[in-house]
């Protein structure tokens, strides 16, 4: 693994006891010297294509009348643009940029499976989409071009905000700090703090990492989906010790108790709760674009083997979630794309490699479980080959 956090002189212990969720942090000279990965071109050009989600964010100088667009865009749309006051999101260019996805690597100090995207803005000059806050962390790095951020403020659900806009805006807002990146600066912006950023200049570009933070409702709705699924029909709520009450339209203490305990049965049941959290945090994003075992170039064991022993690499595919747990008998339960599987002790050390490090080697698959777990794998498109 990349060994260099884009932290500058803070260590990661400090940041992630001080900053993390709770403060933001403006850290200058990042990402030395700079080069993205993904030029303004290639960027508009993605934003062209139909299975890339793009918008473009348009508003007149005042600041009072906002205007939404939703990709793909064609090359007419983009010769047509004003010249200021607009811009141009393209969410997960990593998913479609392995130079882009190779950026993610300096992040990993934080856990991988909480990584969300790498998404991409350009803007002219004055173009921006109004102060907001998000419900998750992000890091803004500063690509090209100037950006002016202001920040303060705590905001949630009930917070006002302008209803004729089709982009979410805090109309009662006040910067408390104002920053002004240049390439290779980068911005740390915690959960629900309100920010607003204004390009200075006609070439900005800011690349934004963010951090997947699923609401309570959702784990809560997803875990019973998972649980729910598993049950048959006949297994129901019943009540043999049934006594005599005076009152039938009473719901007794006993009852609760017995719904109490449906509910905690299911969260302590061994390694429910956890199976179905590693393959909730390793859902694709754009799961329904996924190539079919069909689509993809069908690898055996033994062709896979020569390919390692040969010199080959293999790639966590663009797009592709990994994750893993471990087991009190030194057994693993590895997670890729919502598919559990589990690995002996033996293999243990291969699978945390599969996670972790940028790419696999002959060297990390000891054994016939790796070599038939990583050619699965790379059957399911979850990992590919060198060209």
């Amino acid at each position: 693994m990349n060994s260099h956090f884009p932290l500058g002189d803070i260590s990661v212990e400090t940041f992630l006891r001080e900053y993390w969720q709770k403060k933001p942090l403006l850290i200058r000279n990042a990402f030395p010297e700079f080069e993205p990965p993904v030029s303004a071109d290639e960027l508009a050009g993605l934003a062209c294509e139909e299975e890339v989600e793009s918008r473009l964010v348009i508003q007149d100088p005042t600041g009072e009348q906002w205007e939404l667009e939703n990709g793909p865009f064609s090359d007419e749309r983009f010769s047509n643009l004003p010249d200021s006051h607009w811009t141009l999101l393209v969410q997960a260019v990593d998913h479609w940029s392995p130079e882009a996805n190779a950026l993610l690597e300096q992040f990993r100090f934080i856990p991988s499976w909480r990584i969300d995207d790498l998404m991409v803005s350009y803007a002219t000059k004055g173009g921006g989409v109004g102060p907001h806050y998000d419900n998750y962390d992000v890091f803004l790095i500063q690509a090209t071009g100037q950006r002016r951020w202001e920040v303060g403020g705590i905001f949630g659900e009930d917070s006002p905000r302008r209803n004729d806009t089709p982009v979410m805006i805090l109309p009662e807002w006040d910067a408390e700090q104002t920053y002004f990146l240049n390439p290779g600066d980068m911005l740390y912006i915690p959960p629900r703090l309100g920010h607003n950023g204004t390009a200075e200049s006609d070439d900005c570009m800011t690349y934004s990492v963010g951090f997947r933070a699923p609401s309570h409702a959702d784990i809560l709705r997803q875990f019973t989906d998972f649980v729910g699924d598993q049950l048959k029909s006949e297994t129901r709520y019943s009540d043999p010790e049934l006594t005599l009450q005076k009152s039938p339209g009473l719901i007794r203490q006993s009852d609760m108790e017995k719904v109490r305990s449906i509910m905690t049965g299911y969260l302590n049941e061994p390694e429910l709760l956890e199976n179905w959290f590693g393959q909730f945090m390793t859902e694709q994003k754009y799961a329904e674009q996924a190539d079919s075992p069909e689509e993809t170039e069908q690898y055996s064991v033994e062709e896979l083997t020569e390919y390692l022993q040969d010199g080959g690499l293999i790639y966590r595919s663009e797009g592709s979630r990994f994750a893993y747990r471990e087991r009190t008998d030194g057994s693993v339960v590895l997670y890729v794309n919502s598919e559990a599987c589990e690995i002996s002790q033996e293999s243990a050390p291969f699978a945390r490699s599969l996670c972790d490090l940028p790419t696999i080697s002959a060297e990390q698959v000891n054994n016939t479980e790796a070599l038939e777990v990583l050619t699965e794998l790379y059957n399911m498109d979850a990992v590919y080959a060198e060209e």
